[in-house]
């Protein structure tokens, strides 16, 4: 299981370099540190009931915070 932090850790590295390419800065810090989150978790030797359970309340904090945003926070129409 602690590979499959890494490969998070890869992927959300990649949408990094590429949002930053992209002059999203913002963005692009937010999966910097999410990175660094899967990074590090990955090298802790956890078991795989306390990777699963660190998961789901990632998983939980993302859908809330998605939500509030697209919610509250979004123009209304795309801002056209």
């Amino acid at each position: 299981m602690d590979r499959m932090f890494r490969v998070c850790g890869f992927w959300t590295g990649i949408f990094t370099v590429m949002f930053y390419l992209g002059d999203m800065d913002k963005t692009a810090m937010l999966f910097l540190a999410q990175t660094g989150f899967f990074v590090l978790l990955s090298y802790l030797k956890l078991s795989e009931r306390m990777y699963l359970h660190i998961f789901a309340a990632y998983l939980t904090i993302f859908f809330a915070g998605f939500t509030y945003w697209t919610t509250f926070m979004m123009p209304l129409g795309g801002g056209h």
